[in-house]
């Protein structure tokens, strides 16, 4: 019997010797009635743990380049405020199951600008990043793998440039790490050369053509990035990338 049961059990029991000594003995009465109500809150608390035992993580990246400020609403609650572009949350904890999620630009509650419902599964994490331009608005749900093995790293990329074309993300004068990354598009984890100062070349798929190149890129042990990829290639705000953490 796990603990939730014996809750039940335990408040069940004592809600019956508390009617059963309603008219008969106020005392006694009284007695089971507390007992009835301790076990009743102790089920409440341990149903209440295990629900957020089982709940998953989410964060929002804000990676529209020509998007305003925003506010996230999650089932009609406000979760973050005033979100710029390039800003990432911290991560939260939502339970388990299906959310809405309201973007707003910031300070209006009518006339979302994305409206989308995202699964969350128990015990996973996510980004959920606002992508593309202003009119033409995405929220991706992207799964997190935040931990990675004792002693390595891992590293995906994401490609959140909307007027840029597939690329190819390359170590200078070494192996290519990810191929024909289109926008919206999010690799897979591939391990990294740990404690490395790393520099990384972006060019146009297939070729040698670097658009951009990111000198000093080091990735630490026991760690998880997303290299993501934002702004535009024919304007302002110009192209760069962004190393986050998982």
């Amino acid at each position: 019997m796990n603990e939730i049961d014996r809750y039940i059990q335990k408040a069940v029991m004592y809600d019956l010797l508390a009617r059963y000594y309603q008219y008969k003995d106020r005392d006694q009465y009284e007695k089971y009635m507390r007992k009835h109500m301790e076990y009743v809150e102790k089920l409440a608390k341990s149903r209440e743990e295990e629900r957020v035992d089982d709940a998953g993580r989410i964060r929002v990246f804000h990676a529209s380049p020509n998007a305003p400020a925003v506010d996230v609403y999650v089932n009609g609650q406000k979760i973050l405020r005033n979100m710029k572009y390039k800003q990432l949350s911290q991560y939260m904890k939502v339970p388990k199951g299906e959310h809405r999620i309201d973007v707003y630009p910031a300070g209006h509650t009518t006339s979302p600008v994305l409206s989308q419902t995202i699964q969350v599964l128990p015990k996973m994490t996510y980004t959920l990043a606002v992508i593309g331009d202003v009119h033409r608005l995405q929220l991706l749900s992207i799964l997190d793998e935040p931990y990675a093995p004792y002693g390595k790293a891992k590293v995906r990329f994401a490609h959140f440039s909307p007027d840029a074309p597939a690329v190819d993300i390359a170590l200078r004068g070494g192996d290519v790490l990810f191929q024909n990354a289109s926008f919206g598009k999010v690799t897979n984890y591939i391990e990294a050369p740990v404690n490395e100062k790393l520099h990384v070349d972006v060019r146009v798929a297939g070729t040698n053509q670097v658009v951009l190149s990111i000198p000093n890129v080091r990735f630490q042990p026991n760690k998880s990035y997303t290299v993501v990829a934002v702004g535009y290639v024919s304007r302002t705000p110009s192209l760069e990338v962004l190393v986050l953490e998982s």
